[in-house]
């Protein structure tokens, strides 16, 4: 693959001693205000911005007593106070739209500085854009501390004129590619300190390290009373083990976010991986220049933004874009409506939820929503006013209202979501919006389509005999599997069918310091799931690499299993039903090649899995069933954790289903951390084999094998 420039942060921190940037997380406050009929005022700014100051306790703030942890506003752009500006500048402004960027600039090197604005006008001078001017942004630094002072950027906006031939849609769609191709320009120069704030003929973002209550003091503009909006999405940023900066200040370009996404790296890697097959009609040949899609460096928040804001570009609504990305549960929510259940079952086909305490905000352009995780770990509430008012936030009374003026009030509960369509002057409830989504296209057809096991395997076959005997013994020695294993870990879980419970005072040493044999597994640790049972789920599928922009894509090729935990007869109608799409590789190794076998025995596994993906087979196979006298075992994990990430850096993941068959997996740990490290399913088939002798010896008394 060729290597794509990322986009530069503003001098972000580098890893030292324990910190990593990668692992930032905040806790903050978030919530919007809009006009039910989607007309500007000033009254939605200062409610905006009263709403802010209310909750500045939720943001840090520095020993200089100025600095804060970052806070913001996203509002409409006020279209006379800029065509005023033009004017004075001696332009006559058309009657079409203002674009707006708002543009962190490097302020102590001019030259940069100076670099980055050439960049900024020849990207959209070659769209074929016209450009009105530069606007120095008014700011009042006495507000801020030192410390926002030592690292503030220059804050400047560029006018464009929106085209006669481009409708809003399209405008703002232009301004996003041109906007993604200046920040892999100004990446490729290796200028630090830029960041575009926002670039849109809708919307502008006034953010920065300031506290929340001086927000309207530092930035001036939001005083003038020209400076009206049909809705404000505010922020206020609490960096619990995080460093601030000015650009990770929120709202982002279309939401602002409190919680942390817990499945992050994941998320990431597959949209790593998505990016390959990722095209679009929207973006015609342009689409390379979207990647790519979250910035190196991004915190949670700013990568889930960066995705939400293309799935949004590329047509689909805010409201559409939440249920892709942060799903209701449904596969267990059984009064759920057939309809919505079928939409989120095909929204599982696509793209993988991005996991996590999550509320946030967003606009689209159209709709100014807000929207809740499934688990609802985050508070919003909101009131609706009888005078058109919606104000939702972390807490209530942000905004004061009088109770007499409140037509409605309440809290969004877990997957739940409100939005004010600014376009038809409409407020919708949670049930309306999921109604019209779920009528937008035919998914309860497309769901018939998908593929249960049951249709897959032989009703009639019984489970394959493998090993027994002194095979089956010698198998288990050289898996690392011992008699107390047997004993202590698998007759738990199949007499009583749960896992063992050790003793509080396990004094086993930690397996990196034991000087004993310990399984791979050992090595790593789980957070038990169990007060999140009723909103997972453990289906798996296969098929989920189609074009993850494209809406109309029936994914007519998907297959579901109800769990990724297969056993041997389960394995054996899998790899009999892809057939020739499927490929088997050996995970063991001759022992007689030396210090090095396992590392090239590695490196073979993984050439093969990407030889057979790029000869168009979509399914690996890894299996260690060929050990034997003079043949070790690799260890499954560092196998399907090799193949997985190998496959992600060359593009090819979404390309194929990884499957595993494994003698060293004994428990659900030994499962869920193979799964974690990117198996799609996995066969124990050396435990299934013990629990048969075992049961064949009498020790599991009358249970059948059934049970």
């Amino acid at each position: 693959m060729t290597h794509r420039p990322q986009q530069p942060l503003s001098s972000p921190p580098r890893p030292i001693g324990l910190y990593d940037p990668s692992e930032e997380h905040d806790a903050c406050g978030v919530g919007l205000v809009a006009a039910i009929d989607g007309k500007p005022s000033r009254r939605v700014v200062e409610a905006g911005i009263a709403a802010l100051k209310a909750v500045w306790h939720r943001g840090a703030v520095d020993a200089d007593g100025k600095t804060g942890d970052g806070a913001g506003i996203h509002l409409e752009i006020p279209q006379d106070l800029f065509r005023e500006h033009v004017t004075r500048m001696g332009q006559t402004p058309s009657a079409a739209r203002i674009a707006v960027g708002q543009v962190f600039l490097p302020r102590t090197d001019l030259a940069a500085q100076e670099r980055c604005r050439t960049i900024v006008e020849s990207e959209i001078l070659a769209a074929g854009h016209a450009i009105y001017g530069w606007r120095q942004v008014p700011v009042d630094v006495s507000v801020i501390g030192a410390k926002a002072q030592a690292t503030r950027p220059e804050i400047e906006q560029i006018m464009i004129a929106q085209p006669d031939d481009l409708d809003d849609v399209a405008f703002e769609r232009a301004l996003y590619v041109i906007r993604r191709r200046i920040e892999r320009k100004v990446a490729a120069a290796q200028i630090g300190d830029f960041y575009i704030c926002s670039l849109s003929a809708r919307s502008v973002i006034y953010k920065g390290l300031f506290l929340a209550e001086q927000l309207s003091v530092f930035y001036p503009d939001l005083k003038d009373p020209r400076f009206v909006s049909s809705f404000a999405l505010y922020h206020q940023r609490y960096s619990t083990n995080t460093f601030p900066q000015w650009w990770l200040a929120q709202p982002f370009r279309v939401i602002a976010h409190n919680g942390e996404i817990n499945t992050l790296r994941g998320n990431l890697n597959w949209m790593r991986s998505h990016e390959i097959r990722m095209a679009s009609l929207a973006f015609g040949d342009r689409h390379e220049d979207i990647k790519p899609v979250a910035p190196l460096g991004a915190s949670d928040s700013a990568a889930l933004d960066a995705v939400f804001e293309l799935l949004v570009r590329a047509g689909r609504s805010a409201p559409m874009a939440k249920t892709l990305l942060i799903p209701e549960t449904w596969s267990k929510a059984a009064t759920m409506p057939e309809a919505h259940r079928a939409m989120y079952a095909y929204s599982n086909s696509v793209m993988e939820p991005w996991d996590g305490p999550a509320a946030i905000v967003a606009f689209d352009g159209r709709y100014v929503m807000a929207g809740m995780d499934r688990n609802g770990l985050r508070p919003l509430r909101y009131s609706l006013t009888r005078d058109g008012l919606l104000v939702v936030g972390s807490e209530t009374g942000m905004v004061a209202i009088e109770e007499e003026n409140i037509a409605e009030k309440g809290r969004l509960g877990p997957g739940r979501m409100i939005a004010v369509d600014l376009a038809e002057g409409r407020f919708h409830h949670d049930r309306e919006i999921k109604d019209r989504l779920a009528a937008s296209r035919p998914y309860e057809l497309w769901v018939r389509h998908f593929t249960g096991y049951d249709e897959v395997a032989d009703a009639r076959a019984t489970e394959p005999r493998l090993h027994e005997g002194d095979e089956l013994h010698r198998r288990q020695l050289l898996a690392g599997l011992s008699h107390e294993d047997m004993e202590l870990v698998l007759r738990p879980q199949v007499e009583d069918a749960r896992e063992a419970i050790g003793s509080m005072g396990d004094d086993t040493p930690l397996a990196v310091l034991s000087a004993r044999y310990r399984p791979l597994s050992h090595f790593f640790r789980q957070i038990d799931p169990l007060r999140e049972q009723r909103v997972m789920s453990l289906k798996t599928r296969f098929g989920n690499f189609g074009n993850v922009l494209d809406e109309d894509n029936p994914q007519d090729n998907v297959l579901i299993l109800r769990s990724p935990i297969l056993t041997s007869k389960e394995y054996q109608a899998l790899l009999t039903y892809w057939g020739d799409e499927a490929a088997v590789i050996d995970c063991t190794f001759d022992v007689t090649d030396g210090p090095g076998a396992l590392r090239a025995a590695l490196d073979r596994i993984r050439s093969e899995a990407e030889d057979a993906v790029r000869s168009g087979l979509g399914h690996i196979f890894l299996s260690d069933e060929r050990v034997g006298p003079g043949r070790a075992p690799v260890p499954m994990i560092l196998a399907a954790g090799g193949v997985h990430t190998h496959l992600l850096n060359t593009g090819l993941r979404t390309f194929a289903s990884l499957n595993v068959r494994a003698a060293d997996c004994l428990d659900t740990h030994s499962y869920a951390v193979l799964i974690g490290v990117g198996a799609t399913t996995v066969n124990a088939y050396l435990a299934q084999e013990a629990i048969r002798e075992r049961h064949a010896r009498g020790l599991f008394g009358d249970r059948s094998l059934d049970d």
